[in-house]
């Protein structure tokens, strides 16, 4: 049975999030696109772990579903943490995402955590002033099936590899105890292909997450496995025994569009690509002021090879745009607007979802059911026929299927 996972995410108690994100709220929104197996996000926060106990009951180890309710969607316990600490004489700013096998696996954190003084209280995503190798080692005290992943691993400002806080190699980040990291999250501005490129990842996952701060985000990126139902200990086993056979594929972001897929000052409304950067020294034309380095960059600064061909371990991707965005191109609406959502609600009736949208449904089905303009948008979709002015320095990149290419660059 195809699985598909998001277990990035945040709640209604982290920071710019939407109050909407309540775990009844997430379960029907992941029914809606087609996820089976979701992250409860935000465990260390006290009044969202309280919400998680209410609300959730657990039917495996680590697996967990709505009390009383009949919704087919499944949580597993999972958190974002953002480590500020200084390493190698440098101020280092590393996401990280922690997974749990059980509740009281979590409390065990928890208090490790509130006992070292971190403030878990203030955010979802709280800010902890720990080294990611000694959070790691707390994790693995917590809990012998715990597994910590290294969140949007190329962003800039907040992650592993990124260019303005982070580290070169995962062995320079978390030491002796890179052996237990299982994978690394690509982010949306990056996407399998890119990573590829380091031979140094041949050895982890490459997983995908929405990292969604609102529901209609939720599923934006995803990991499909191959699973006989949801299950946190098959999760683990299959990402910690790097079973290739059972991990079928991330669905991804068009990287391009991610917010720090190339080089830029949005202040300046600047952008260009890595060549152009070291042409003209990294600096700003418009006000001379360093530009941010973006991921397209990064990697390109640590690949050891080409991107072709692929390794031989490589999960496949498949890369889409949000059905709201189609939708909404193909009408010439707004993705928000009224027209687009009262056609997601249709699209999604009599058990259909925006992924077997976006993905599975043959053309001629789909040509019964909508619009011959979302059809058309959706198949160049698939085919990979869309244009693409690139994301930098915390701007989403514009991306169209319908549109014209060469304007849009100059807008």
């Amino acid at each position: 049975m195809r699985i598909v996972t998001d277990f990035h995410l945040h709640s209604k108690w982290s920071r710019a999030c939407s109050k909407e994100l309540t775990i009844k709220n997430i379960a029907k929104w992941c029914e809606r696109k087609g996820i089976q197996f979701v992250g409860t996000s935000d465990f260390t926060h006290p009044a969202w772990r309280e919400e998680i106990e209410r609300e959730l009951e657990e039917i495996a180890p680590g697996t967990f579903k709505l009390k009383n309710e009949t919704s087919p969607t499944r949580f597993l316990l999972a958190t974002e943490l953002s480590s500020i600490y200084k390493r190698h004489g440098k101020v280092r700013r590393v996401h990280n995402l922690v997974l749990c096998s059980s509740l009281a696996a979590v409390d065990r954190l928890i208090d490790a955590l509130n006992k070292r003084g971190c403030n878990l209280k203030s955010d979802g995503r709280p800010i902890i002033g720990l080294d990611s190798e000694e959070l790691l080692k707390y994790v693995r005290e917590a809990d012998e099936k715990g597994m910590l992943i290294p969140a949007h691993a190329w962003t800039p400002w907040f992650a592993v590899f990124g260019s303005q806080s982070g580290f070169d190699s995962l062995e320079e980040c978390f030491g002796e105890m890179a052996k237990y990291i299982p994978a690394i999250e690509t982010g949306l501005s990056s996407d399998p292909k890119m990573n590829w490129r380091l031979s140094q990842l041949d050895k982890v996952f490459l997983v995908s997450n929405s990292d969604a701060h609102s529901l209609d985000k939720l599923g934006r990126e995803a990991n499909v496995f191959e699973m006989k139902e949801p299950s946190f200990m098959e999760l683990h086993r299959i990402l910690t025994e790097h079973d290739r056979s059972k991990f079928v594929e991330t669905i991804e972001f068009f990287p391009e569009e991610g917010k720090y897929h190339v080089d830029g000052h949005r202040a300046c409304k600047f952008w260009c690509e890595p060549a152009q950067t070291k042409k003209i020294k990294g600096l700003c034309p418009k006000c001379g002021k360093p530009l941010v380095i973006g991921v397209l960059n990064r990697i390109d600064a640590l690949a050891d090879r080409a991107n072709d061909p692929p390794p031989t371990n490589a999960v496949p991707f498949r890369s889409i745009i949000p059905l709201s965005e189609l939708v909404g191109e193909a009408l010439g609406v707004g993705p928000q607007s009224k027209k687009v959502r009262a056609e997601l609600d249709r699209l999604v009736q009599d058990g259909r979802s925006e992924f077997g949208i976006l993905l599975d449904i043959p053309e001629v089905e789909l040509a019964r059911m909508t619009q011959p303009e979302i059809v058309e948008a959706i198949r160049r979709m698939r085919a990979g026929e869309v244009n693409i002015r690139p994301g930098y320095d915390g701007e989403f990149g514009v991306i169209a299927v319908m549109g014209d290419h060469a304007k849009m660059l100059k807008e």
